[in-house]
């Protein structure tokens, strides 16, 4: 449309979502197992809203389910919940936004394939939902069982950011350092290895990550220092190294200092620079890396030539995505 309040999207497997600055909540794409929220299961091909209310805070997307958090601290599901990535303590699908429990001191939460992560006020990480395929260890849990209510990672207080990829899980704390867990068969977990891990692992050394984002197979995140990194598969170019070579370590992109953001889909990475700029890479045989065609690219490419981009996506998008500009740049 043409609207210009736009403030939040986010990408699922097949259904996209908004929060508008007035804080409304909005969906839309396809709607099988409820997971627009609105109600129903019929497909809507444009944004609807879901519900009146205008305290969504944070939105996020799985394969087929959804959760938000609302100004209160509250915490909402809905769609598919076979595997219990809802929380609700069974395997019911909602085609409306249930609440998660009654606390009202959830701060950030993420969705993956079929399993959810969510940090809490108090600097707790919790998860919920399957563990990938029974074996791969998503919720970090130390064990490869399936849970229906969010369960508590360890004892630790100084969690601070959580992003699922499709069966592994990436968190960062307080102090800068970044841990991963999961599905580890392409080095995506970026431990120089390709083994499945249960618990959380730190990543490196270094405590001077700043953002960061799971895809399927791949891993890509942000410095302090505004330079990029990437690991896992490469089949497609998703690395960004202009070669086609699996990491299962960071490597850095180019040289840059100025990323902003970053976002990975099924096989493919896109960022934001500090300028304004939007860039792609990877997989595109659905134009998803909004070049104009269908060719992979293995190291960025700029999308247009515009300086306003203000936000990319988070979430767990296979070949759609979505980017707000910045209409007052």
């Amino acid at each position: 449309g043409s609207l210009t309040n736009w403030k939040q999207v986010v990408c699922g497997g097949i259904f996209d979502a908004a929060i508008k600055t007035d804080g409304t909540l909005w969906t839309w794409g396809y709607n099988y197992v409820g997971q627009l929220g609105n109600g129903t299961t019929v497909n809507y091909s444009s944004p609807i809203q879901v519900g009146s209310l205008t305290n969504w805070k944070q939105v996020c997307t799985g394969n087929e389910h959804a959760l938000a958090v609302k100004t209160d601290g509250t915490l909402w599901a809905w769609g598919h919940g076979n595997y219990g990535e809802l929380g609700l303590g069974g395997t019911t699908k909602y085609s409306s936004p249930v609440q998660v429990g009654a606390l009202t001191n959830w701060k950030q939460v993420s969705a993956g394939y079929y399993f959810s992560a969510a940090v809490k006020t108090d600097g707790t990480l919790w998860t919920w939902g399957n563990q990938g395929a029974g074996s791969y260890g998503a919720l970090g849990q130390g064990d490869l069982s399936s849970r229906s209510s969010p369960t508590q990672v360890g004892t630790l207080t100084t969690w601070k950011l959580v992003s699922c990829g499709q069966y592994f899980t990436l968190a960062s704390k307080t102090d800068s350092t970044l841990w991963a867990w999961g599905r580890n068969n392409f080095g995506a977990l970026g431990q120089n290895n390709t083994t499945n891990y249960s618990s959380p692992v730190q990543v490196g050394t270094l405590n001077t990550w700043r953002k960061f984002a799971g895809g399927v197979y791949h891993t890509a995140a942000i410095k302090t220092d505004g330079t990029l990194w990437t690991w896992g598969s490469n089949s497609y170019g998703q690395l960004g190294q202009n070669n086609t070579t699996h990491k299962s370590s960071p490597v850095q992109v180019g040289s840059l200092t100025n990323w902003k953001q970053v976002f990975c889909s099924n096989y493919a990475t896109m960022a934001l620079k500090t300028d304004g700029t939007l860039w792609t890479w990877g997989y595109n045989p659905y134009g998803q890396l909004g070049q104009g065609n269908t060719t992979r690219y293995s190291s960025p490419v700029q999308v247009g030539s515009l300086t306003n981009w203000k936000q990319i996506p988070v979430g767990a998008a296979q070949y759609s995505w979505a980017a707000i500009s910045d209409s007052s740049y």
